[in-house]
């Protein structure tokens, strides 16, 4: 998941279970907002572990390092008990009406672990027994970034701040709905450009949502019988249907991908369904044979409309991704420090092998993370080139 959206699922998890309250209101700090802040730095510092990458070289780091021990359950408690007496001596220095030691260790606590479970429902892979175990569970259930689900997120937050104040909750409310009106229509500009396309129609239905979430509760008050914490816990059972919503349609995927690795009489290495943009009925099943990856584009909506729900009522179309055939090249490129930890890494890994004038190039590619659009190279796409002599002469990721 990425960082913003961690940040602001720690700030909704603090208001709608903890009592916190807006992080920047027009008064000094008290417990109510320090709560807030600790369990949203809480929720990004995970992420932390990137800041490596500016002192290092290495570009292998973010398969090794990234999401790793800082993303550890095993080391939860340590971070946790550092960051609270972090934050107890910023609030003494400052003189802040602070928390407790042991509230403060808690609410890192939960931020910490709303990081890690929000990234353990993504494809990446967490290390979540770093340093003991260097696995890295995925559940693949929301892809890495998903713009509903941190819209989930984010809404009631603001919800609940238009309709704090009596006094400026219709301002606010008009404000607020001429922010977000654009938003579908720029991000749908976004999802053209990546190669995941947006119908108009989803456009329009959400556009029209952000109306009747910002001007409709305006219309004689209604918002203002919401209380500031019921608009929080809103949000955050939503945010949990939504992701239940998604663990059935990727159990719904995984069963068509089960069922077309039994018609095609698959040598099954690994198999898996993974969630494509921009929602959670796109689905991108794989399956890794001895000879390659055969891939399935699924649409949920489509098929539960034309098919119903039986996983049988309907023959699956599929892209197969050979591997090249074995050769010397491909056989030194293997052997490679580098290319190891790369293989270690990749769920679903492809070999390709070509020529360039005199020169043989060996790509590594991890089809778990989807080449939207054809014209680019898939992300995660390790290079190896080798001269006339074969010796290695470059070898690194592919740049989109």
């Amino acid at each position: 998941m990425d960082t913003i959206t961690h940040g602001i699922a720690g700030a909704l998890i603090s208001k709608a279970a903890f009592g916190g309250r807006d992080m920047f209101p027009p008064t000094a700090m008290g417990k109510r907002r320090l709560a807030t802040w600790a369990l949203m730095l809480g929720a990004i510092f995970p992420d932390s572990d990137v800041l490596r990458d500016f002192f290092s070289s290495n570009t292998l780091l973010m398969i090794t390092w990234h999401r790793s021990i800082t993303h550890s359950l095993l080391c939860l408690p340590i971070w946790s008990v550092i960051l609270a007496a972090l934050m107890l001596e910023i609030a003494r220095w400052r003189k802040w009406e602070a928390l407790s030691f042991v509230a403060l260790t808690g609410l890192f606590a939960v931020g910490i672990l709303s990081h890690i479970f929000l990234d353990l429902v993504t494809t990446f892979g967490t290390m979540i027994w770093s340093p003991l175990e260097w696995s890295r569970p995925a559940w693949d259930i929301l892809f890495i970034v998903d713009f509903t689900f941190t819209a989930i997120l984010l809404l009631p937050q603001l919800l609940a701040w238009t309709f704090e104040d009596p006094a400026h909750s219709r301002r606010r409310a008009v404000i607020m709905w001429l922010i977000f009106t654009p938003a579908p229509y720029l991000i749908s500009r976004i999802g053209l450009i990546v190669g995941a396309r947006i119908s108009n129609t989803a456009i329009v239905v959400a556009t029209a949502l952000f109306a009747v979430l910002f001007l409709f509760p305006a219309i004689e008050g209604l918002g203002l019988r919401v209380s500031y914490e019921h608009w929080n816990q809103i949000g955050l059972t939503v945010a949990i249907v939504y992701i239940l919503a998604a663990s059935y349609a990727h159990h719904v995927a995984y069963g068509r991908v089960k069922q077309f690795a039994a018609q095609e009489n698959l040598e099954v290495q690994a198999i898996g369904a993974l969630p494509l943009p921009p929602s959670f009925w796109h689905w991108d099943g794989l399956v890794r044979a001895p000879r390659g990856v055969y891939e399935i584009r699924m649409d949920l909506s489509d098929e539960l409309l034309k098919y119903g729900a039986s996983p049988e009522a309907k023959v699956l179309q599929h892209t197969y991704y050979p591997d090249a055939l074995p050769n010397e090249y491909i056989e030194v490129a293997r052997q490679l420090p580098e290319v190891q930890k790369v293989l270690w890494f990749a769920r679903f890994p492809v070999t390709r092998f070509h020529k360039e004038g005199s020169e043989a190039i060996v790509e590594f590619s991890d089809l778990r993370f989807p080449q939207i659009r054809r014209d680019r190279p898939a992300s995660f796409t390790y290079r190896v080139r080798f001269a006339a002599d074969g010796q290695v002469v470059k070898q690194g990721w592919v740049r989109q």
